[in-house]
């Protein structure tokens, strides 16, 4: 089965990697990183306190998000001299936080398990093209856009019912967003957490038992619980959002600026990621597309590597130190971490919407979003899954001649 895997490119090593950084891939690689270490941690913030998780628990979280993706992004990119961010799956940690409701921790976590080995026989078995290929994109992000639906909701609660924190961090995004000369110097994302950040602390609203100093990461390792019920609604959910949305988007991101991603590998390296960060209570791992775009937004491409590598090198730090900035995150106002999640979605909707939408299977796309929203679940088993089976069902039925995507 290793024949499938794609073989790492020659002649990797210290020198070549001394030679090809440089301070501009240093500053990609550390952009990439910021993105990463601010929205999106906000997210396994909300969606694991939803779920009733420790504070503990949580850091574990991050820590096998950031240091354990940290390793792989840096051997990845480092083998096969290709900017390859890893970091874990968005959508799935939104998921994952609505079947909490229902579900132990530990269901979720056999979860993970069941979803690492799915990938990783994928991406050795080379079948992962048509795994990318077996539900239509806009049904896909129908069910990601109801996922994500409600974090662009709490972010207008947000401003409504907590404007001194929630309306000056909008406005910062919106702004940094607005001025590509202010962007490019300070990623809107973080400066809408520097605001946030200042705005806390001029209210006094921050828990001063949460800046006691430094703490590094003891990770909660617990066993798993494999339960028909949780297998059924996150492991195909799961598998789908790292393989056809996270990969997809990734892998487009980097063929847009001239790379050859190897697809088998990746898929067959966030299988087994996702094995090891669910040791310590992590979703699974996928490419990530925001940061591999902003490691290849400027410089020679046969460099870009080099800012995957410190951009892996910055999350095993942050990884380390992931009960630091969780208690901080934690101890802030809620509407601090809504806005936060709900601003690093932004984009992340639009794009869910306008493909769901562009022109084919939209009825499908509108079931699935709908379905996904109501959030019932039947049999035990999560909205996100009957989603994608309602959206299929309905463009099988009635817009059948769209299922294929166009060559």
């Amino acid at each position: 089965m290793l024949g499938h895997l794609e073989r790492p490119a020659p002649g990797a090593g210290q020198r070549r990697l001394g030679a090809d950084i440089g301070p501009l891939y240093i500053l990609n690689g550390a952009i990439g990183f910021i993105f990463a270490a601010s929205g999106p941690v906000a997210l396994i913030l909300a969606a694991g306190t939803e779920g009733g998780l420790s504070p503990e628990e949580l850091a574990s979280w991050v820590f096998g998000a950031f240091a354990i993706n940290g390793a792989i992004s840096i051997l990845m990119s480092w083998w096969y001299r290709t900017p390859l961010a890893f970091f874990w799956t968005m959508p799935g940690t939104v998921l994952v936080g609505q079947s909490l409701q229902h579900l132990s921790f530990a269901e979720a976590l056999g979860a993970f398990y069941a979803t690492g080995v799915l990938m990783l026989l994928l991406g050795l078995s080379g079948w992962v093209r048509r795994v990318m290929e077996a539900v239509p994109m806009p049904i896909v992000m129908g069910m990601v856009a109801g996922v994500f639906l409600r974090f662009g909701l709490d972010l207008v609660r947000s401003l409504h019912g907590d404007p001194a924190i929630a309306v000056p961090m909008t406005l910062a995004f919106l702004l940094l967003s607005a001025v590509p000369a202010l962007g490019r110097r300070l990623p809107a994302l973080l400066g809408a957490l520097a605001v946030g950040a200042l705005a806390v602390a001029v209210l006094g609203r921050m828990d001063g038992a949460a800046t006691a100093g430094l703490l590094v990461t003891r990770p909660v390792v617990q066993m798993p619980v494999f339960s028909l019920a949780a297998l059924v609604e996150l492991v195909v959910p799961l598998a789908i959002t790292v393989l056809v949305v996270q990969n997809g988007q990734g892998i487009a991101v980097l063929r847009a600026t001239g790379h050859a991603p190897p697809i088998n590998a990746i898929a067959a390296v966030c299988g087994l990621g996702s094995l090891v960060s669910a040791l310590v209570g992590a979703v699974s791992t996928c490419l990530t597309g925001p940061t591999n775009a902003l490691l290849t937004q400027s410089g020679e491409r046969p460099r870009h590597y080099t800012g995957g590598i410190v951009t892996g090198v910055l999350a095993i730090g942050f990884g380390v130190l992931a009960p630091t900035f969780t208690g901080l995150m934690l101890a802030a106002p809620r509407a601090f971490v809504a806005t936060l999640a709900g601003l690093a979605m932004l984009r992340v909707l639009q794009s869910a919407f306008g493909i769901a939408f562009r022109d084919r299977c939209t009825l499908g796309a509108l079931v699935s979003l709908l379905v996904t929203v109501a959030d019932l679940p039947i049999l035990g088993i999560g909205a996100a899954f009957w989603g994608l089976v309602a959206g299929v069902a309905t463009s099988w039925l009635l817009e059948r001649g769209e299922m294929k995507a166009p060559g």
